[in-house]
């Protein structure tokens, strides 16, 4: 009986600390892209927690970035975790596509200023601004 209480929160407790591990590695990386990509799911996350509420933002894209964000916490993927490098892969695919057509009808100077990390990520994932 104790064995079925005892296993999962052995589990539980290994997780959790691989995920801090993880997190405080991820803080150590040099600059560069591999720490780019480190930054930019946690960083989607906090522009859309931003720009939920502002009033110059529509409608569609309120709900574009909820998608995205509920797709990110979401425990249900299409390609599993736990495989190396492509696991997270649907869940940078799916905010990618998201905030870019989310992208197109915030105004541009609206989003930089909701946006943590380096601007220039950004800029390169919506591209040019359409006019």
């Amino acid at each position: 009986m104790t064995l079925w209480i005892v296993l999962p929160a052995v589990l539980l407790g290994l997780y959790l600390l691989s995920v801090l591990l993880m997190m405080v590695l991820a803080r150590r990386l040099p600059p560069g892209l591999l720490k780019e990509m480190a930054e930019f799911l946690p960083s989607c996350v906090t522009a859309a927690r931003r720009l939920r509420k502002h009033p110059e933002v529509p409608r569609r894209a309120r709900v574009a970035l909820l998608v995205a964000v509920l797709w990110v916490v979401s425990p249900i993927d299409l390609i599993p975790e736990f495989l190396p490098v492509i696991g997270p892969l649907d869940d940078v695919v799916a905010v990618i596509l998201l905030l870019r057509y989310a992208g197109r009808s915030i105004p541009r100077p609206v989003l930089l200023e909701a946006w943590p990390g380096e601007p220039r990520l950004l800029e390169k994932l919506l591209g040019t601004p359409r006019e």
